[in-house]
């Protein structure tokens, strides 16, 4: 089946829980092929976005296409074209790996040979016959995921898939998400963890208090928004032995004509004796556009 270039395009989304107006006028559009995220602090309407662009919620305003459904329209279908795996694990603990897809099978009238499938896509194999209760929060995770692809969806959407894992668990996550992106599926995670989404994702947006503050490749962003900035080690003693120079760092702004013209001036003395760029993190650069920080 051919998908659409464009598997999410939102226009002004909005919805509005009593008084609290949880997202307001998202519009956002994800390629074919992407892992694109959604990043902002808890509570800025990431959960609330997905919801609606899974069709578990209607919105107040607005509207979507994912992978070519109308988010409200058409609910049935979009069920078939998208798997969803959120933050709570709602795993049978006492039942294997195994047992746990077998039912979701079982469940949802889906062949039991994907099951071993599944398994192998999240390096899950090998422990098919596991109890879940002796399973780290990275393979439950990894697991979740396997769940989520059973009936072969086009369209993954994780969220916080790297909250509260350890980092070899998280490590293990993000192997798997990229693996599945090599494959051609479409990915929208959601995430407060600014390394998480420099690893993984194509393009981000910013989401603060339901509003989306910036959309662009992580990259583009930092070159755009953070601070142009190079670190200098000097020496003072020129006359001394290299391994008894005292050395000193310094910060220097390329955009600044004084800090240029000093560089000069300590190059052409043979007093630097390293220089190294230094590039802004996603997270300085959401701190500087939304002015709070992604916890």
């Amino acid at each position: 089946m051919q998908y659409p270039a464009l598997m999410i395009e939102a226009h002004d989304l909005r919805r509005t829980f009593g008084t609290k107006e949880a997202v307001r006028g998202i519009s956002l559009s994800v390629r074919r092929g992407e892992i694109f995220g959604l990043l902002g602090p808890n509570g800025a309407g990431k959960t609330t976005t997905i919801r609606l662009l899974t069709g578990q919620i209607e919105p107040s305003s607005g509207s979507a296409m994912v992978a070519g459904c109308d988010i409200v329209k058409e609910r049935a279908r979009l069920k078939g074209l998208i798997g969803v795996v959120f933050e709570e694990q709602n795993l049978y603990e006492r039942l294997s790996a195994r047992l746990n897809l077998e039912f979701s099978c079982w469940l949802y009238n889906l062949p039991k040979q994907r099951v071993d499938e599944v398994l192998e896509l999240v390096g899950l194999r090998e422990r098919a016959k596991d109890p879940v209760r002796t399973f780290s929060n990275g393979m439950r995770q990894r697991l979740m995921i396997a769940r989520a692809l059973l009936h072969r969806p086009p369209m993954l959407f994780l969220d916080e898939p790297g909250r509260g894992l350890d980092p070899l668990a998280a490590r293990e996550v993000r192997k798997a998400i990229k693996q599945l992106s090599d494959e051609g599926m479409t990915i929208l995670l959601t995430t407060h963890l600014m390394d998480e989404a420099e690893q993984l994702c194509q393009r981000v947006a910013f989401i603060v208090d339901g509003r989306i503050v910036a959309n662009d490749t992580p990259r583009n962003l930092k070159l755009e928004h953070g601070e142009r900035v190079i670190n200098v080690t000097l020496t003072d003693n020129l006359q001394a032995s290299e391994e008894q120079q005292p050395l000193h760092d310094l910060a220097l702004s390329l955009d600044s004509s004084a800090d240029q013209e000093q560089l000069c001036q300590w190059m052409a003395q043979g007093r630097v004796r390293a220089i190294h760029s230094s590039e802004a993190s996603l997270e300085e650069v959401f701190i500087k556009i939304a002015g709070i920080r992604p916890a």
